[in-house]
Formats: structure tokens, sequence, C-alpha cells
């Protein structure tokens, strides 16, 4: 936990912002895996951890803009509960910690919430919790989504998406726990084994410092599918590893990094070419990283970087600003740059990427590729997010394109059969958004070519 006063700043700012009203903020229950006693890791919500730091199922809370009162609700351990899981501090003891001193059992929200004139809630998004909720406002429940409170939405993206001192430390800390998974896999990839091998040391690296996953380990030679979760492919010399991975530090923050890996420990002449294109979209992007710029702009600058690459090496030809105005490089790399990151992966996500990553006359597009993009609006100091600029081949998306005759003017098909077999290549870092411009979180993670092979 943090100190009680930053959780006691944080309620008060949040109060100052709805301004008026009942404040919910639903903690999570365990999960079962297939029957109630066997669970999935429990992860407590991120609004929850944000504005009361305690990681217990069973709790809910509430803030009273208007008589200022805080309300942590929950039962507290019984004797069974203490023959199961040990002694712990009672609710009473963990709520002082984080500056609240009044604790009710939670047969008395419902009164609360259904007295209350103004209720402000965020999206649930776990089913539990919405039938609880639907349970106590009357909502039904496919009408909670429309019904939950924009002012509160805003509020807490207002709140968090700027980045503390306290908050950079322990993000760092995980990109560094995620540094020691990357190096881990850097020098177990090699020819006949399992990518389930890597994945298993890989976590077992996030355990041994102190953290855990912070989302499903992406380790594939098939790099091309975007986000890969199977583990089954034995490494073969000659292709290429995608290692997304990243660690969930002690205070739940998260890192997330991508690297591109040989398994013949060297990159070939024509893997090389387009892994040093990758990078050089990547690092030219980091650099435009400053205050004010819109990360949409700096998104559509890797892309052209990456036409430009591409048009050199004869896969396409034409003018670079018609094919970025069509939407050409969605074929190539068809997800967004970046996103913001924090205690969620892709931070705030559960509120709404249109509040989160966008803003009033900034809309979404629908072209392949932009259309992914999660952060689009102009960057501030404080931000962290994720600069992850990829190349891929997708045999799929290839031959869908030619056979509809999609950009037969600027794609040279009959040349693109050859990287059919490629696979992809992406590269990824975390950076903090700094007054006077960036900075790349965390111990450095090798990630030049010649760098790479050393390892």
């Amino acid at each position: 936990m943090f100190s009680a006063q930053t959780y006691t700043e944080r309620r008060n700012h949040l109060k100052k912002e709805v301004g008026k009203g009942l404040i919910l903020i639903m903690g999570n229950d365990e999960a079962p895996m297939n029957y109630h006693d066997n669970t999935y890791r429990y992860r407590q919500d991120s609004n929850f951890l944000y504005f009361f730091g305690i990681s217990q199922a069973g709790l809910n809370a509430i803030i009273d803009c208007d008589s200022g009162e805080e309300i942590i609700f929950g039962n507290e351990l019984t004797m069974d509960d203490i023959i199961w899981v040990g002694p712990q501090p009672t609710l009473a003891e963990l709520a002082r910690r984080v500056g609240v001193y009044r604790t009710e059992s939670p047969e008395k929200l419902p009164s609360r919430i259904k007295s209350a004139k103004i209720l402000h809630f965020t999206p649930p998004y776990r089913y539990d919790n919405m039938f609880r909720l639907s349970e106590w406002t009357g909502i039904a429940v496919g009408q909670l989504k429309e019904k939950t409170s924009v002012d509160l939405i805003k509020a807490i993206v207002g709140i968090r998406s700027y980045k503390t001192a306290e908050e950079i430390v322990q993000m760092e800390d995980a990109v560094n726990i995620t540094r020691e998974m990357h190096m881990t896999a850097f020098q177990m990839t090699r020819d006949g084994r399992k990518e389930y091998e890597i994945v298993s040391a890989i976590h077992a690296k996030a355990l041994e410092m102190g953290g855990d996953l912070a989302y499903p380990a992406i380790f594939s030679m098939n790099g091309q599918t975007l986000h890969n979760h199977y583990h089954g492919n034995t490494l073969e010399n000659g292709r290429l590893v995608i290692n997304d991975s990243g660690a969930e530090n002690k205070m739940f923050y998260a890192g997330d990094i991508t690297r591109t890996i040989p398994v013949a420990r060297r990159f070939s002449d024509k893997q090389k070419d387009m892994y040093n294109l990758v990078l050089k979209m990547e690092t030219s992007a980091i650099a435009a990283l400053k205050p004010d710029v819109q990360y949409r702009e700096i998104h559509l600058m890797a892309n052209r970087i990456m036409l430009e690459g591409l048009k050199e090496m004869g896969l396409l030809t034409g003018d670079i600003d018609e094919m970025l105005n069509l939407g050409v490089q969605g074929l190539f790399m068809p997800h967004g740059l970046g996103h913001m990151i924090g205690l969620d992966v892709h931070d705030m996500e559960d509120l709404g990427e249109k509040y989160v990553g966008y803003r009033d006359g900034l809309e979404r597009s629908t072209q392949l590729g932009l259309k992914s993009l999660r952060l689009a609006r102009e960057l501030e100091a404080g931000f962290v997010l994720t600069v992850e600029p990829g190349i891929y081949f997708i045999p799929e998306l290839i031959d869908k394109w030619k056979a509809e005759g999609q950009f037969t003017n600027f794609i040279n098909y009959s040349r693109l059969e050859n990287f059919k077999t490629f696979g992809g290549i992406r590269i990824e870092d975390n950076c903090l958004v700094t007054a006077d411009g960036y900075k790349v979180l965390g111990r450095q993670i090798p990630k030049k070519a010649e760098e790479v092979e050393a390892l």
C-alpha cells in the first residue's frame, strides 16, 4: 500500500471533481474456475485499488460527496476463515491504513444505495457485479452501461491519467521485473525448444521477483497473429519469435514490453532489414513524444516510416501520402501504436476508450489499423503509454486483399508471396511523457539487432 495520505488525497480529489452525490466503487469477488472453492488468481478492481488500496475479495465502498462520508463494506473474517487462510488484519485495521475510519457489514450497503438521490457508478465488467448492482439499483443488467455516471468516469480518467512520482517508482519496478522476464527468454530461445518451456520460465521469473503476469504472455513463432496465446510450437531455426510479456508488481502496476528474437540467434539479412525498419519506427515514435502532440499523429508518422521502408524493399510502389490516406499500411500493421498503461495494462479501459484515449471532436477511424488505435488524443505530462509498432505478414489477410483487388496499384502481391512464412516483428517500450519530452521507463532492455544477437 501507499500511505494513508495518498489514498485520502485521491478520494478528496475525486469528491471535488464529481461534486455531488454518492460514489460507489465496487471491488471484485473471487471468480470460481470450475467450482466455488477453486478460484482463478484473485485480482482486485483497479479503481478500488487506486482509491482504497485494499486487495481483498468481498469489499465495496462509498464516498459521499455531500457529507464527506467514506465507508468500506465487507465482512470480518470468522474463525472458519482463519482456519483456512490463517490470521489476517481485520477489515477495520486495513481501512485505517488507507485513511478510512468506518467499516460496515455488506448488508447495509443496498439501503445506502437505494436512498441516494444521485448515484455514481462505473460500468461493471464482471457479471457477478452486474447482477449485484442491478439488484441494488433496480436497473436491468442490460441497461447498466447506459446508466453509468459519465461525470464519475471523466473524473477518474482525469485523476488516474497523470501518474505521480510514487506511481512511476512502481511502474519502473514492474518494467524492471519485465526486463528479467525478457532476458530469460532471450537466453532460452533456441532451435528445438517448445514455446511453453520458455513461457513457463517467463512466468517463473515474474513470481521469483515478487510479481506475476500482468496479462497472458504472447510468446509465439507465429507472430503474425497479434494476440497469439498458443504455446505448443517447437522453435525452428530461421524463424522469428515475438515475446510480448509483462509483469504486474506487488503494488499491481503493469509492465508491457515486446521484443522479437531470432531462433537461430542471428537474423537473416531479410529479417534484419525488416527488424531495423520496425526499430526505426519505434525509436522515431518515442523521440516524438512530448506534451500537446496528438498520439494519432505519431501513429501515422510511424506508419509513414513503415511505408517508405517497404517501398524501398520493393513491396510497395507509388505515392506515400496517398497510401497513408487510403490505409494501405493496415495490411502490414493492423493495430494501433500504443495505449495508456498503469494499474491496468490497458489503463482504465473498463471505463471506455473514448474517455481514456479520445476526446470530444476526435473520433475513432474505421480504417484498418487506425481503428485499433487505443490512444489518439493529445499527450500530456504525466501520461505513461506504450510505443509498440510492428510489421506482420498475415497470409490470410494478404490473400483476401489480393482476391478483392485491393490497392493493386500500390502493393506488389507477387513479391509478398515470399513473405507469407515470415511471421511478424514487434518492438515495444513503456514511456512517461515529461514536461519537455519523454522518459523510457526501467533499465534498458536490449533491442538493437546486434544487442539481441549478442545475447
